[in-house]
């Protein structure tokens, strides 16, 4: 699957549904988000049940902001509703991977019993 363009338009629609989305934070003068690009978007291509989505934090300033993206790229893995991890920097395509497989492995019944025990 390709990856998916997100704005401030259609952020919270796209992500609000449950399932694995990968977002990565990037701008066009960035040379580790360009290296990490064709990382990102064979990953995609390997995972097409989870969403693949990038934002441009030049055209999306708000939106980046709100994640409070200080360093790009910036990968935030969201599941089901719930952020799971926000990982700066440029990761290479077996770390990827693994931290594909770590987010498909969490047990959510219990990331949602603990945030609810929360006060």
């Amino acid at each position: 699957m390709a990856t998916i363009e997100l704005n401030e338009r259609n952020f919270d629609e796209i992500v609000k549904d449950e399932g694995i989305f990968l977002v990565d934070f990037w701008a066009s003068w960035c040379g580790p988000c360009r290296a990490f690009a064709p990382t990102f978007e064979a990953a995609a291509e390997r995972h097409p049940d989870i969403t693949f989505g990038k934002v441009n934090t030049e055209s999306e300033p708000g939106l980046a902001a709100s994640f409070e993206i200080t360093a790009i790229p910036t990968l935030v893995v969201i599941r089901d509703g719930v952020i799971l991890t926000i990982q700066r920097g440029a990761l290479p395509a077996h770390l990827l991977e693994d931290l594909i497989q770590k987010v498909r492995a969490v047990d959510m019944a219990e990331v949602t019993r603990r945030l609810a025990e929360q006060p």
